[in-house]
């Protein structure tokens, strides 16, 4: 049975990075910051502003799917923060050779922007929240994933992902999409 990636997706301000943490911990996988994966001509761009082109994400989406690569070729399964919003970044990531499943973490303008704007020590202004909102793509159908509301609590958020994925106990890697989960 391959590996599997599980990706924690959404704009940033969702909790990524604290849902990944928790399901890591959960499951007891390693976990990445797809932000550490990126070149430092995207940070400047993003401190400065500047929402990133397509072209200037793939070498970034290529990066974090050779990790994703490297570690299933070991037979490793991992946990991945990256936001993922469009289905052709989405489709890079897919191309590992893993498993590739997605948690999308979902919320309002309102309340992620909320957070954003509480957050400090991160090089995405809350500025591009607007562009990322614009980009963002659910997930299809055909995308192995779910999507979870981020109103509720961390851990609530966390084993609803666990549930609907099928990974509670052993971390198996279950069956199934469930876009229309709702937390």
């Amino acid at each position: 049975m391959p590996a599997t990636c599980l990706v924690v997706m959404g704009v940033s301000g969702a909790g990524k990075s604290t849902i990944a943490a928790h399901l890591a911990d959960e499951l007891g996988w390693p976990m990445a910051e797809a932000d550490e994966f990126h070149p430092e001509a995207n940070i400047a761009k993003m401190s400065a502003g500047t929402p990133l082109t397509d072209a200037d994400r793939m070498p970034w989406l290529e990066a974090l799917r050779a990790w994703i690569d490297e570690r299933g070729a070991a037979g490793e399964s991992v946990i991945v923060t990256c936001s993922a919003l469009k289905r052709t970044y989405r489709d890079v990531l897919r191309r590992a050779g893993s498993r590739v499943r997605f948690v999308h973490l979902r919320g309002s303008a309102d309340t992620v922007g909320g957070r954003l704007s509480g957050r400090s020590g991160h090089f995405m202004p809350p500025a591009l929240l607007e562009s990322q909102f614009a980009d963002l793509e659910p997930l299809d159908p055909d995308e192995d994933g779910v999507a979870l509301d981020v109103t509720t609590s961390p851990e609530a958020i966390t084993d609803t992902a666990l549930d609907r994925l099928g990974l509670r106990s052993g971390g198996h890697t279950g069956a199934g999409h469930d876009t229309n989960a709702s937390g």
